[in-house]
């Protein structure tokens, strides 16, 4: 079994920045790949970034240049440095935990509101 808690959403102004963090408890040292997905209203919950044990990173075409994923020690926690942040950000950011090909877990989701 896998925690995640994800923290530091909030209301910022387009351009402006946010960091979010997901805290990890229990099996930790199964993971293999953290990311962050997002979910805004009427719409399906996407993608935004993934880093696996490896370090390697994948990023939303949307959100390349602008948004960077990271870990220390290639475990949790885990980081989202959000920069020069649209309206079109506006979601639930959700932090997500992968064990092995199959195995997943979810956090609670943090808002993040862009305005314009």
């Amino acid at each position: 079994q896998v925690q995640l808690v994800e923290s530091g959403g909030g209301l910022v102004q387009a351009g402006g920045s946010l960091r979010l963090s997901c805290a990890a408890s229990g099996s930790i040292f199964s993971i293999n790949i953290m990311g962050w997905y997002r979910q805004a209203p009427g719409k399906e919950r996407e993608l935004v970034a993934s880093i696996s044990s490896g370090g390697y990173t994948n990023y939303a075409d949307s959100v390349k240049g602008r948004f960077t994923i990271s870990r220390d020690n290639a475990k949790p926690p885990v980081y989202l440095q959000m920069n020069n942040l649209k309206p079109e950000d506006t979601a639930v950011y959700f932090c997500k935990a992968t064990i092995g090909m199959s195995v997943y877990y979810w956090g609670q989701g943090t808002q993040v509101t862009v305005s314009s």
